[in-house]
Order: C-alpha cells, then structure tokens, then sequence
C-alpha cells in the first residue's frame, strides 16, 4: 500500500481512477490481506444469484400465484437435486413417475426427497 501512495498516474485517468479505487476501498482489501479465507472477489456470489437474476425476468410472466407456486416448487426440486449432486434428469423422472402430492404424509414424502438414500442411489450421477 505504500507504494500506492507514492505512484504518480500522471495523465492516465485510468491508472487513477484505479488508484482512487483501491485507496477508498483499503480496509476492505487489509482484511483480504489478514484472512486467506476472504477472496477478493465476489464471482463466486455473481455466479450463484445469476440464476435468479436471469429468471427473474421470466417470473413476472407467472399469471397466477398458483403459476408463480408452480415454478418455485419446480426451480426447489431442480436446485435440491443439484446440491444433492443427483442425476437431474433422473431424479424429476424419479418424481414425474412417483407423483408427489398434498395427500402424501410426511413419510411418504420423505421417501422422495433427495436426501434419501434409496433416492441418491437411484438418482446418483455416473462418473464416467
């Protein structure tokens, strides 16, 4: 950081436009400094909300609520296979043909869930 404060950019409005930047923004980049676990860029979180970004736009053409439901449970299922590392595919057929419904009791509903070991197994995605 020292250095920062000596270098002269001169002209090149960039160069200090990026120096002013990281000046105003120090304590942020001390603590990155200090802590190995903090990461000095915030890709990661872009890349996780991109989704619901993306879809956001898509959602306000959900008709109903009953739509809107809908979707969320469908975007749930699909993000719940994907943490679980299941096979997409084979997990919503898994689904589609065992037909979850309001009427299931809460065990029934368990023997869906992507967490179940009966389901990973069925649904595990195959390294090849």
């Amino acid at each position: 950081m020292a250095w920062l404060n000596q270098v002269n950019p001169g002209s090149n409005s960039k160069l200090k436009k990026a120096i002013t930047y990281v000046q105003n923004r120090r304590d942020f980049i001390m603590t990155y400094l200090e802590d190995g676990r903090c990461s000095l860029s915030n890709n990661l979180s872009e890349n996780v909300i991109r989704p619901v970004t993306v879809g956001r736009k898509n959602w306000l053409f959900s008709d109903t609520p009953d739509g809107a439901t809908a979707n969320s449970l469908y975007l749930t299922m699909v993000d719940m296979a994907k943490a679980y590392d299941l096979n997409l595919y084979e997990y919503l057929k898994f689904l589609l043909e065992h037909r979850p419904s309001k009427e299931m009791s809460d065990e029934e509903l368990l023997k869906l869930a992507p967490w179940n070991a009966t389901v990973q197994d069925l649904c595990k995605n195959k390294m090849e």
